[in-house]
């Protein structure tokens, strides 16, 4: 079967979507389209926007299933989807789930024939926030997908550990001097992943790939960090999701932060207001404020976005893509795109700048930037343009 993944939801992900599609979002320890693949047993394609599908290209034949990329999948919604007939679509609480087409009924854009109405409850990201605040969940998910049935590696007995059955340790992993308390929820710690001396964690905790807390961590779930993620200070409910830096103290709670960002040393991330209300946060689709129903919320940061040392985020901060942020003070709640500077103002970062950072970064990981990966953020420069509100 060819499974095809479609955007939903993709503007009101803005910013990390700019990058991406929907379904390369990771939330628990997996990305949507890797929980969709370990589940189906096949290798999936993106229907996606444009200017992405150089580097996400959709693979057609004569019969394919179109997936919702923002929904995870559970074995039974698997199971329904399987069950699909040519012309049919999966319909849960009036979101499309799946639809089965013919080559022809999908580049004419035909309708299916028939609708199949299930009732199931699973993950659907529609708001930027709902990656930390289901994490909790998707976590718990993918821990025993990837788990279950299979041996973990030893930990060091230089260790203090509480819940040792919820704690799976992949080759690799290098452990030492650490608390780990995963009463409340797993811990996995991910093939070459680093969790240095003194370091506490509480679960749920999911540490990707070559990912590393360094010394003295301080991480409260339900808490991801993607492949090559470096974080310090103290974490909580956060999902970088990959190739980006925390690594020195500092707090930040209840935020998304996307791939190759950088928090500098001591900066701090407000996740609740003085006032306890509900946070508000700037809608990059809307462009207006709108509720979140989120009493914590901290910053949801876009890809390549930095900020230099000491800086402080108000609750419900939203950053572009590409920003580099710094200066004494709280920064305003809403930094666009390829925005440089702070408290004393903002002006444009030229894209050429921006290209020449990104790729000095990824050099940093033994990666060469792409010309696909240059070209998407020429283009995302250019969509971002309008939406500049510099001072």
């Amino acid at each position: 079967m060819n499974y095809i993944l479609f955007d939903a939801s993709r503007n009101s992900l803005l910013p990390l979507t700019y990058i991406r599609p929907v379904c390369d979002i990771r939330i628990g320890i997996l990305t949507i389209r890797e929980k969709w693949e370990k589940y189906l047993g096949e290798k999936t394609s993106t229907i996606t926007e444009d200017y992405l599908a150089a580097k996400y290209p959709v693979s057609q034949s004569e019969e394919m299933m179109l997936i919702n990329g923002s929904i995870c999948p559970t074995p039974s919604l698997v199971e329904c989807v399987k069950r699909l007939k040519i012309g049919q679509a999966l319909i849960c609480d009036g979101n499309v789930v799946a639809m089965y087409k013919t080559k022809h009924q999908f580049l004419s854009e035909e309708n299916v024939t028939e609708e199949i109405e299930i009732k199931e409850d699973f993950i659907k990201i529609t708001n930027p926030w709902d990656i930390f605040v289901f994490n909790d969940r998707a976590l718990r998910d993918d821990f025993k997908l990837l788990t279950e049935g299979r041996e973990s590696m030893p930990l060091s007995d230089t260790n203090r550990v509480v819940g040792k059955e919820n704690i799976f340790v992949e080759e690799g992993a290098v452990v030492e001097f650490a608390t780990l308390n995963a009463k409340e929820g797993p811990i996995y710690i991910g093939k070459d992943a680093e969790i240095m001396e003194g370091s506490v964690v509480r679960g749920p905790l999911a540490m990707c790939e070559h990912s590393v807390l360094k010394m003295a961590s301080k991480i409260y779930g339900a808490t991801t960090l993607g492949p090559y993620v470096k974080v310090g200070g103290e974490v909580s409910n956060v999902v970088f999701l990959g190739y980006s830096n925390k690594a020195h103290d500092g707090f930040i709670g209840n935020s998304v932060i996307g791939e190759w960002c950088n928090l500098g040393a001591d900066t701090n991330a407000s996740n609740l207001k003085n006032t306890y209300e509900d946070v508000r946060v700037w809608s990059i689709e809307k462009n207006t404020f709108v509720p979140t129903g989120q009493t914590f919320f901290g910053t949801i940061m876009g890809d390549h976005s930095k900020c230099g040392i000491n800086t402080m985020f108000n609750t419900g901060t939203i950053v572009g893509v590409s920003s580099n942020i710094f200066g004494a003070g709280y920064q305003r709640n809403y930094i666009p795109s390829f925005a440089w500077g702070g408290t004393s103002g903002l002006k444009s970062f030229e894209i050429e700048k921006a290209i020449e950072v990104a790729e000095k970064m990824y050099l940093r990981r033994n990666i060469v930037m792409s010309d696909l990966d240059k070209s998407i953020l020429k283009n995302v420069y250019k969509q971002t343009l309008k939406n500049k509100r510099l001072r």
